[in-house]
């Protein structure tokens, strides 16, 4: 149990929500003497709590006082009837991601303030909590029962469910119920013993035709939407999972069209696949997490969107093709009535703002400068003709 060091920050009690929650019911809600609570405070920061157990619908613990021997201390908390019970677990169960909270311990304030409307409170109320104390103080609460009242924050802290075995039904129980409406019951069939399929009828049947794969979608589909963000302490949110689901949807959907050609990506082909996918006004954070110029994954983008991965590699690379598609480029280049001279290098043939490149897939790439950088202007074709004077 924290301790209280000297020179160190005054222990408090609730650093979670919930576990806050539990003491503002308990100082505002759950009609306990204001004027009690404070020394109760200061004994639970004293360390005077021992022996603290939370079993169903109590709470057990001894406190150390003026006298040797530490004073017992129990406190029953209302348990919920049948019907608050049902009320709270469909609470629960109507959305799965309040138990799968509750299972990484946690408690969402929307689940807390949904049972409250639904009539099952976890946290205490007026009349709720019945304490008893073996010390002389007919006060209620005295300051013992105060002092436990505030360490079972540290409990509620550690795992929510505490609030739920303090109404009357440990973890376990809860769990089971929450399955068990998930799988409602269904009528048993009578079982029919069933020999099998012979060999000889196996190899007698007909074989039929495999079904045929639906087509391709025209766009890849929406991620689901998350109950609730994933604990804060692994640095990621809901949207930043919404945006890694919406991207692997993207790419399932590029290799059904691909016939699994794009199944082997370079780490820049895939960065430009995604970048492709992005507004301008989402690059720069792709950018820097990627550790690539904004102005060169720009550029990339824009080739992925007008080629895929051929423009990107018809932007990126250089190779030396042979003389015989280079000169018909040239001779294209030609007829252009630019007054700049045609200069080849490898893969390349530039006149001025223009230039024609051949790609290993053998079809020719029109690239227009702009400023210092070449960028991809247009659709490929598997004639220079047809790039360097693109219809329109």
């Amino acid at each position: 149990m924290p301790r209280t060091i000297p020179g160190t920050r005054r222990r408090t009690f609730g650093n979670t929500w919930w576990g806050r929650a539990w003491v503002e019911a308990l100082e505002q809600r759950a009609s306990v003497d204001p004027n009690r609570l404070p020394r109760g405070r200061t004994y639970a920061r004293k360390d005077t709590v021992s022996e603290l157990h939370v079993g169903a619908g109590e709470v057990t613990a001894r406190v150390r006082g003026s006298r040797p021997e530490p004073y017992h201390v129990t406190i029953r908390m209302r348990e919920f009837s049948p019907e608050q019970w049902d009320s709270l677990l469909d609470v629960v169960g109507r959305r799965l991601g309040h138990a799968a909270a509750l299972l990484d311990g946690e408690l969402p304030e929307k689940l807390a303030a949904q049972a409250r409307e639904a009539g099952a409170d976890l946290l205490p109320g007026p009349g709720d909590l019945k304490p008893r104390c073996s010390c002389p103080d007919s006060a209620n609460p005295c300051k013992h029962v105060a002092a436990v009242y505030y360490v079972v924050a540290d409990e509620v802290d550690t795992d929510p469910f505490v609030l739920f075995k303090l109404r009357g039904r440990p973890r376990d129980e809860v769990l089971a119920r929450l399955r068990t409406l998930r799988t409602p019951d269904r009528p048993q069939r009578k079982k029919v013993h069933d020999p099998g399929l012979t060999p000889k009828r196996a190899y007698a049947r007909r074989v039929t035709a495999v079904p045929r794969l639906p087509p391709v979608p025209d766009v890849a589909g929406p991620p689901a939407v998350l109950d609730l963000d994933p604990p804060p302490n692994t640095g990621w949110t809901s949207a930043t999972l919404g945006t890694l689901a919406a991207d692997a949807a993207s790419l399932a959907r590029d290799l059904l069209l691909s016939g699994g050609a794009t199944a082997e990506l370079s780490f820049e082909e895939d960065l430009a696949r995604r970048a492709a996918a992005r507004t301008s006004a989402e690059l720069p954070a792709l950018a820097h997490a990627a550790g690539v110029a904004l102005p060169e994954l720009t550029t990339w983008a824009h080739a992925w969107r007008e080629a895929g991965r051929d423009g990107l590699a018809a932007l990126r690379e250089t190779w030396s093709p042979g003389p015989g598609p280079l000169a018909d480029a040239r001779a294209c280049l030609s007829d252009s009535g630019l007054p700049d001279p045609t200069t080849t290098w490898r893969n390349r043939v530039t006149q001025g703002p223009l230039q024609l490149r051949y790609g290993r897939d053998h079809r020719w790439y029109r690239f227009l400068r702009t400023g210092s950088a070449w960028q991809l202007d247009g659709p490929p074709s598997t004639r220079a003709l047809d790039v360097a004077y693109p219809p329109g």
